[in-house]
């Protein structure tokens, strides 16, 4: 009889542990940037990000659930709860981090621009001039940086990556500041009418954002992130995903993402 009662005893006080180990990991993202967040053919989550944070899963023990939330809404929904973290190409950025926290970068990437194959661009210097165009996403650090850099150009912010390539190829922008994966996508989908200049010319890093305080989860995420570089994680979608896109940067001289 002591040792039944000392079994419920030790099952009384691991269940909770148990339970927390298998706590829903709530993943919050933008479904609409291809190849790193998107759905596939029949509506589910696909793409690198989703690959990333289902190996995280795996490795924290815990099943994920995926929220597919429009970009300027991803901070918010962390804020509040919502969601647990946010894998959605999120750039590491002073002002984010006065609202979130962010885990170790797992990817640099630089801020590219579309430009219209009949327009005077060259550089970033060529964008802000009088009778410029530029478009930008919304929320994004192209965003920002236009906010932040440009005084003559007229501003075209979308909520949508596609509208923006459709605004430069059609002529009604001059240019789309975005980041180099996306222009080089971009330009492949509009190569008649599209330049590519993919130098960046702000350099970036990736991470993952967590609520304010929520500490034992962001060092638990830079475990993962550790764990899964040094394992061959990141070269596995970098093969999966970026075959060709990593010739092409190469080729130019150009490091790669991850």
């Amino acid at each position: 009889m002591k040792l039944c009662i000392c079994f419920l005893v030790v099952l009384g006080l691991t269940a909770p542990l148990l339970r927390a180990e298998q706590k829903e990991l709530v993943v919050g993202m933008e479904m609409l940037y291809p190849p790193f967040e998107m759905l596939d053919a029949s509506g589910q989550p696909a793409g690198v990000s989703v690959d990333m944070a289902r190996a995280m899963g795996q490795y924290l023990n815990r099943p994920v659930r995926f929220e597919n939330i429009p970009f300027d809404g991803l901070i918010p929904s962390l804020k509040t709860g919502k969601i647990d973290v946010v894998i959605s190409s999120l750039t590491v950025t002073e002002d984010r981090k006065k609202s979130i926290d962010f885990s170790d970068p797992y990817l640099k990437m630089g801020l590219a621009i579309l430009a219209n194959k009949k327009s005077d661009i060259q550089s970033i210097n060529d964008v802000d001039k009088p009778g410029h165009n530029v478009a930008v996403k919304k929320g994004t650090t192209g965003d920002i940086y236009a906010i932040q850099h440009f005084k003559k150009a007229r501003m075209l912010v979308l909520n949508d990556e596609s509208a923006c390539a459709i605004e430069v190829a059609q002529g009604k922008a001059n240019c789309f500041i975005y980041d180099q994966l996306s222009v080089f996508q971009n330009w492949k989908k509009y190569q008649d009418t599209t330049r590519a200049i993919l130098q960046p010319f702000q350099q970036e890093e990736w991470a993952m954002g967590v609520q304010k305080g929520k500490d034992d989860l962001r060092q638990q995420i830079n475990s993962f992130i550790k764990h899964f570089k040094e394992t061959g994680g990141f070269e596995q979608l970098g093969a999966k995903y970026f075959t060709e896109n990593k010739k092409a940067f190469e080729e130019l001289g150009i490091p790669f993402y991850f």
